[in-house]
């Protein structure tokens, strides 16, 4: 569902622009809102989420999907640790629908869904484990199942998945509540080779108020 936010960019505390295939890990507090901000359109943002405070504690899509029985996200989902408590909450959503299943690209989902010399490519999970290594909280352990912000994944009559032209435009935004203290690690997809990112990945913004 689309609702726009009251949220004024000039009251915000917090502003960074991650650049296009590049990771970013940072903290959300409790009760600040967070906004991922699709820039220049139809760029994926693939995102996890941990419980600063136990970061054994983390984004559980089963649980997710389970308790809202939806396979997509948008505005009034709650986002459920594997400990059973909610960690986020959307509260705006000028997109209406962000991608739960699709994953995050690898050296290995690059070879097996295009070309064994697409192995190297640059990938959000590499993304994930160079955030991870550098911050020293997380392991490679802890990469999981993530969430694909603005990314157009639809499920086939067949319970397939299919890889589509984003629904997602220039200036297009989704605002999550934190309802405790998160660690929030991003890549800002790099893939090349499927149209996610409209065969170009861009830049996205992430902004916090308090």
């Amino acid at each position: 569902m689309s609702v726009v936010s009251e949220k004024q960019v000039s009251h915000a505390a917090f502003r960074h622009v991650i650049p296009a295939g590049e990771p970013y890990l940072f903290e959300v507090k409790k009760g600040q809102t967070l906004r991922l901000l699709d820039l220049e359109g139809n760029q994926a943002v693939d995102t996890l989420f941990y419980n600063a405070d136990n970061p054994r504690e983390r984004y559980d899509p089963q649980r997710t999907l389970r308790r809202q029985n939806n396979a997509y996200l948008t505005t009034g989902s709650v986002l459920w640790s594997n400990m059973g408590n909610p960690l986020l909450t959307l509260v705006a959503d000028t997109c209406s629908r962000h991608d739960t299943l699709g994953g995050a690209c690898a050296q290995e989902s690059n070879t097996v869904r295009y070309a064994l010399d697409k192995r190297h490519m640059h990938s959000c999970r590499d993304n994930f484990l160079c955030a991870c290594l550098h911050d020293g909280r997380l392991q490679k352990r802890d990469i999981g199942a993530n969430i694909n912000f603005f990314m157009n994944v639809p499920v086939t009559a067949q319970g397939g998945l299919t890889f589509e032209e984003g629904i997602s435009a220039p200036g297009k935004y989704v605002e999550l509540r934190a309802e405790c203290n998160v660690i929030v690690l991003i890549s800002n997809c790099p893939q090349l080779n499927n149209p996610c990112n409209g065969w170009n990945p861009t830049p996205a913004e992430v902004l916090i108020w308090n």
